[in-house]
């Protein structure tokens, strides 16, 4: 079950840069958590402006050529954020007398299991007195957690004019600042894998060290693809006296944006090592935490701080959401993509709604578009892509670069630039004309150099449209990374009836035909691993054989522990058990049919 602090078993974690940017203001009063992307200083100060605006806060402007100015941007207007969600939730609250009101709307939505729920039809059954209905409220709910997204390798050293700047001044580590220095009492999701110098940079605020109270002022949630990352982790930051409140799982392939694919590791053996081992983990790291305390002087706490173990990645169904919770002890589960389509929730220009309305699983495809190099989930036919394939039929590929947060190649330049940008592609093309290629090896290698989108912008503009916001350079579009998972849901919800649709209270998915999540993500892949064997056969070595052996049976052996769960589990599998084993047994065979090239020795 949820913890306790929480009302709801589910959560909107972070999606793109504007999708989830002002989520918490829509929906935290009802006490649903989730996360905002802290990347992008540009839009987070433009949105600053217009919410300031829209609630008549003081606002102040923060000019680029203000000293620290990402810092402090990113501050204000979570600041802001945490004004408008406290003043709505003190609204909802005092709206108990009203018919149709926020706090009816609340008290609805939350799961029928909820202990809150429960608590509030039988203390108030019979009472009526409205002095015991307001002190009961004011002592009950809870408003959701606004949290943040740092993804930890978009950190870029900056500089002041043509002096570097100290690494405290990187994207990442400045983002951190941001949020370090608001009035926030929420969490950090750290995301895209471990940055030893930004998770030292955590010892420099006292809020992400315990209070004498035991509680903790600012958490730390870091996401993770497996339990060795999640230990490895948590290990090296509890050695700093800096606790992991959450460990956020999430799938390798079948979710969201950057898809960080596991060695053949799936989701329910991955749950499964989690459940085993939590009491485990919890040990060991709060007695590593207690000595790293103990020597820096700070208070230590008299038993381990909570831990959580949150999953995302493809859920889409009560039943799946309900298993999740119930077998693997699950505190939370991230609900995403289906939110693109619930505007009450999300920042999605009408465009892109209709665009991910229409989708089928063959418009949602992993990509190669993002210049970090990481296979990123995409949409067929979003305005973003448009407009860059009219730029490369116009023989004029490539982005202006106006934001570079993920510039990363040097290898033309001192300062690094970006793949998708404008000025690596022209010396790109010009590098690939003086090779002696045949017409159909040049187009596959342009092809490959020009894919490359701008997602700083693309990922942003749906808040600029939505809010009207001028914007200023070249068309980009919107990019849009809904996971596969996009193609059961049709069309625009409300939010009670997406959260309706979560806690089994209705069902909006229109298609007979929706695999179950894990059985999705395996197909996936083994997809993957089918590429994987493509892509490396022609420079073929002994370490590439050691890694796709492995892969393979790692898959395996996935597939051994779902045949057991389907055929052992009573409650959730009885009625499609066959069904599922029959899709195991199909996908095992394609899985071998994949054929590992053999080294031949000399």
């Amino acid at each position: 079950m949820q913890q306790k602090n929480n009302p709801h078993s589910f959560h909107v974690p972070v999606m793109g840069i504007a999708f989830t940017i002002d989520t918490p203001i829509k929906i935290a009063k009802y006490g649903i958590s989730s996360v905002i992307s802290i990347v992008d200083d540009i839009i987070i100060e433009k949105m600053n402006e217009y919410y300031s605006g829209k609630f008549k806060i003081p606002y102040q402007s923060i000019s680029t050529k203000v000293e620290d100015y990402r810092a402090k941007r990113i501050t204000s207007y979570l600041n802001t954020v945490d004004i408008i969600v406290k003043q709505k939730f003190e609204n909802l609250k005092k709206s108990f007398e009203q018919k149709n009101s926020d706090f009816e709307k609340y008290m609805e939505m939350l799961p029928d299991f909820s202990e809150l729920k429960q608590n509030f039809i039988q203390t108030f059954q019979h009472n009526k007195v409205k002095e015991d209905f307001s002190n009961w409220i004011q002592n009950n709910l809870k408003q959701g957690s606004i949290d943040v997204n740092i993804m930890t390798k978009l950190d870029k050293p900056n500089y002041s004019k043509k002096d570097l700047l100290p690494i405290e001044f990187n994207d990442a580590h400045a983002a951190l600042r941001g949020f370090a220095n608001s009035t926030l009492e929420s969490s950090v999701v750290l995301s895209a894998g471990m940055n030893p110098r930004l998770y030292s940079y955590f010892e420099n605020f006292n809020d992400f060290f315990p209070a004498e109270n035991n509680e903790l002022k600012k958490k730390i949630i870091l996401k993770v693809s497996d339990y060795r990352s999640a230990i490895i982790q948590g290990k090296f930051l509890a050695k700093k006296g800096l606790w992991v409140s959450e460990y956020r799982i999430e799938s390798g392939l079948n979710c969201g944006g950057h898809a960080f694919a596991s060695d053949g590791y799936l989701l329910g053996p991955i749950l499964e090592e989690f459940k085993t081992n939590k009491t485990v983990l919890i040990d060991e790291i709060h007695g590593i935490l207690v000595e790293a305390l103990k020597n820096k002087g700070k208070h230590i706490p008299s038993a381990p701080l909570s831990l959580a173990i949150t999953v995302q990645g493809g859920v889409g169904t009560h039943e799946e959401h309900e298993f999740l919770l119930d077998n693997y002890n699950i505190d939370s589960i991230g609900w995403g993509t289906p939110f693109l389509l619930v505007p009450e929730v999300t920042t999605v220009d009408s465009t892109t709604r209709k665009t991910l309305q229409e989708a089928t699983e063959k418009d949602l495809y992993l990509s190669d578009i993002s210049p970090l190099g990481v296979p990123f989930n995409s949409l067929k036919g979003n305005t973003n892509e448009i407009i860059k394939n009219q730029r490369i039929t116009d023989q004029d590929p490539g982005s202006s670069c106006p934001k570079k947060f993920l510039v990363s190649n040097t290898e033309y330049t001192e300062r690094a630039i970006c793949t998708a940008s404008k000025q690596y592609q022209t010396k790109k093309i010009n590098d690939l004309e003086l090779e002696e290629l045949s017409p159909s090896e040049y187009a596959k290698k342009y092809q490959k150099i020009t894919e490359k989108a701008c997602l700083c912008v693309g990922l942003a503009n749906a808040a600029f449209i939505n809010y009207d916001i001028e914007r200023k350079g070249e068309k980009q579009g919107v990019a849009i990374c809904p996971g596969p998972n996009m193609a059961y849901f049709t069309k625009d919800l409300s939010l009670k009836e997406m959260v309706d649709h979560i806690y089994g209270r209705a069902n909006v998915i229109e298609t007979k035909i929706r695999p179950h999540m894990f059985i999705k993500e395996l197909a996936m892949y083994v997809d993957y691993f089918s590429k994987k064997v493509d892509e490396i056969s022609d420079s073929f070595n002994v370490k590439q054989q050691k890694y796709l052996t492995s892969f393979q049976s790692n898959l395996n052996d996935g597939i051994e522990y779902y045949q057991h769960l389907f055929s052992d589990t009573k409650i959730y599998f009885e009625s499609n058990k066959e069904t599922l084993l029959s899709e195991l047994e199909t996908i095992k065979t394609e899985l071998f049919e994949i054929e590992i090239p053999i080294l031949v020795k000399a």
